[in-house]
């Protein structure tokens, strides 16, 4: 087995509250510094940034696990991620369906562009990205899984926006690949108070919105290869295939 370090929460100049400096390029150039092998791409409630991350992250030999930070209706924040494009533009076009059409006021919550791999914008959008959906974390755990992806709610130690904050517990009914806690805290802290969950993967990330911050912690993945397979065996703990964090 080899060791991959993963850092799967970062987010692009697309989310309103990443810092401009994430461009496509800049996060793949620091990643690469970095020594990250794996990166998640999470802009809330959006992918469209991921296929162009993943193109050039390929060429430095970077995994790029393609997805969105989902605001759930009970503004619950989870990482949802794909395999293929196929079903990330599917897992868009039930985004797009679900998010409120509120206009994004950019004096108070940013700008929410893409931009190409020369570093121009090519567009803006218009509807707010991080209002929750009109959907509950039950019915997008179970897109999510329809469309073989990887659900995992995010930071759950956090005071805000958490499925422990929003709900007080992680539903017993609810399907999850992992659980993710914050830079901020440790697993062992985490379960002192939160032993029922003891049972569960757990890996660690940055939720970079700056530059600096990419890889601020990592994951360490076990497994045979960069293949979204041998992540999905390591998140299940399955043919001595295991995620280890701090």
């Amino acid at each position: 087995m080899k060791v991959y370090r993963a850092d799967l929460h970062t987010h692009t100049v697309l989310s309103p509250c990443g810092d401009l400096e994430m461009s496509p390029v800049n996060i793949v150039r620091k990643a690469k510094e970095r020594g990250i092998d794996i990166l998640g791409i999470t802009d809330h409630n959006s992918t469209l940034h991921a296929p162009l991350i993943k193109k050039l992250a390929e060429k430095e030999g970077i995994m790029v696990l393609m997805g969105a930070e989902v605001t759930t209706r009970e503004e619950v924040h989870c990482l949802c991620f794909f395999d293929s494009e196929q079903y990330l533009a599917d897992f868009q076009s039930y985004l797009e369906r679900y998010l409120p059409n509120i206009p994004n006021d950019t004096q108070h919550f940013g700008y929410q562009v893409m931009v190409n791999e020369k570093d121009e914008i090519i567009s803006e959008i218009k509807n707010l990205l991080i209002s929750g959906l009109k959907q509950g974390i039950n019915d997008i755990e179970k897109k999510v899984h329809q469309l073989k992806g990887l659900f995992i709610p995010a930071h759950i130690n956090k005071m805000q926006n958490s499925v422990i904050s929003q709900l007080g517990f992680l539903p017993p009914d609810l399907i999850v690949d992992a659980l993710e806690i914050s830079r901020h805290i440790t697993k062992r802290d985490f379960l002192e108070k939160n032993n029922y969950l003891s049972a569960y993967t757990f890996i660690q990330s940055s939720d970079a919105h700056y530059i600096d911050n990419i890889g601020d912690v990592v994951s360490d993945f076990h497994m045979k290869e960069l293949t979204f397979v041998e992540v999905r065996k390591a998140l299940k703990g399955l043919d001595n295939r295991f995620v280890a964090i701090s």
